[in-house]
């Protein structure tokens, strides 16, 4: 249950808090700072969340452009709300991913958030976590965060580190690797991306391994269907696992996480008093009303790092204000389904920007024509692996040298490493047919 008996209550911390975030932001932050001086904002004037439609929204790109405006810059405030304890990594709009700036006071609260998130979902300090998340090039927060969530309640975890292999430290593990690890360390819960932990069920029933101490899958890091999270568990049950619970988790970077105290449930806000959710008309800002659908905004109320006001999301939900029919608890719910907005795309987990991606390709010297298509690797198969498809059409004559160049260019631009396949001309575009080339195609919808 809640520590908050009413919506009422939370209300009344939402708007304390609010009020002295909005105040430390006009003293410190450089992004709000100057445009509620170039807007004519008086932020005094906001007393409650419901005031909050008087600001403008906070789109992600203006994040990405300068993501150090975005973080608290004031001497005066205590030590831990200044010093900086980690920094983790969200797409951008260059090659160079977004950094997301924590303090101390910013870390201790993701701890606080994890442990109402523990609470709620039902991991205990005898649960032992497989973190199953890639290691990549920046940190990422899923992977960072899966032990934040193990420290929040007192479990045990360990890192199988699968991935594409980094030829300067050979760290990560085959998929083999990871199997064996987890029938030596026997877990109780598998944490990752949901695509990878099916491909990896898949391969443990080949190989006949020892799952009978899991008793669940917590999935995040790309939306996963009921169909999928079916597959997950009919998987655990041919692999003898003590349970087939599958926890599929919500949310982002900015977010955290949101947790379901039910199987295919919504998600509760786990920290109201952390921060304030609405849903609002993503042309107007127009807040709208609970069950409305429409782009999810967060405000952040108690952090001192990077802070967002009224920031999109990038999804569209809507939220349920009452008594969770579950549990009881009071505050808000997301409600599914999460769909994404169109300006970025997941693949393999990652957020990515296609037109950095096809800013990088255009950029070769030597390809003719190009198109990038994200699809499943195994076409037939709903819930196999996301793919990146670069078709390229080429006369030059070194094509392992481009070849090359271009899997480094597009690692570089978007941290996926892509399938390329070089094809004739006409196979990407057929000038009889068509007015222009597609460059970008996700086949997965």
């Amino acid at each position: 249950m809640s520590i908050f008996n009413s919506n009422a209550a939370i209300q009344e911390v939402q708007n304390e808090k609010l009020q002295e975030i909005l105040s430390i932001c006009e003293k410190g932050h450089p992004y709000y700072k100057e445009l509620w001086s170039k807007e004519g904002i008086d932020v005094s004037l906001i007393k409650t969340t419901d005031d909050l439609i008087r600001l403008p929204l906070t789109h992600k790109q203006a994040l990405m452009e300068n993501p150090d405006s975005f973080r608290i810059q004031l001497k005066d405030l205590p030590l831990q709300e200044r010093i900086l304890w980690e920094v983790i990594y969200t797409t951008g709009t260059t090659s160079e991913p977004t950094p997301f700036f924590n303090t101390t006071h910013d870390y201790h609260n993701y701890l606080f958030q994890s442990k109402r998130v523990a609470e709620i979902s039902g991991i205990f300090s005898t649960d032992i976590i497989a973190n199953l998340f890639p290691l990549t090039t920046a940190p990422m927060g899923a992977y960072l965060r899966s032990v934040t969530n193990a420290y929040a309640a007192g479990a045990t975890i360990f890192a199988a580190l699968p991935g594409a292999k980094n030829a300067k430290h050979d760290l990560q593990r085959s998929m083999q690797e990871c199997i064996r690890l987890i029938e030596q360390n026997r877990p109780t819960i598998l944490w990752g991306i949901p695509s990878f932990l099916r491909r990896l069920l898949i391969k443990a029933i080949e190989l006949e391994a020892d799952f009978q101490s899991v008793r669940m899958c917590a999935i995040t890091g790309e939306a996963s269907s009921m169909a999928m999270r079916d597959e997950i568990r009919r998987c655990l049950k041919v692999l003898h696992a003590k349970d087939q619970i599958v926890f599929d988790r919500y949310g982002s970077t900015e977010l955290g996480a949101f947790a379901q105290c039910k199987e295919e449930s919504d998600w509760h806000n786990p920290t109201p008093e952390a921060q304030f959710h609405e849903v609002v008309d993503i042309e107007s800002g127009k807040r709208l009303n609970h069950g409305e659908r429409g782009a999810l905004a967060v405000t952040h109320l108690d952090r001192r790092g990077t802070v967002l006001i009224r920031f999109l999301i990038g999804d569209f939900v809507s939220i349920a204000n009452d008594a969770c029919p579950n549990c009881g608890r009071q505050g808000d719910r997301i409600v599914g389904p999460v769909t994404r907005a169109k300006d970025l795309v997941k693949v393999k987990g990652m957020l990515i920007n296609p037109s950095v991606l096809l800013n990088g390709i255009q950029s070769i010297i030597g390809i003719d024509e190009f198109q990038v298509e994200v699809c499943k690797a195994v076409a037939s198969d709903p819930f196999s692996m996301d793919e990146l498809k670069v078709r390229i059409a080429t006369q030059v004559l070194d094509k392992a040298h481009l070849i090359r160049h271009l899997t480094e260019t597009v690692q570089i631009s978007v941290k996926v490493t892509p399938r390329i396949e070089i094809v004739a001309i006409e196979d990407i575009f057929n000038i009889e047919k068509h007015a222009k080339i597609q460059r970008f195609i996700d086949s997965r919808k």
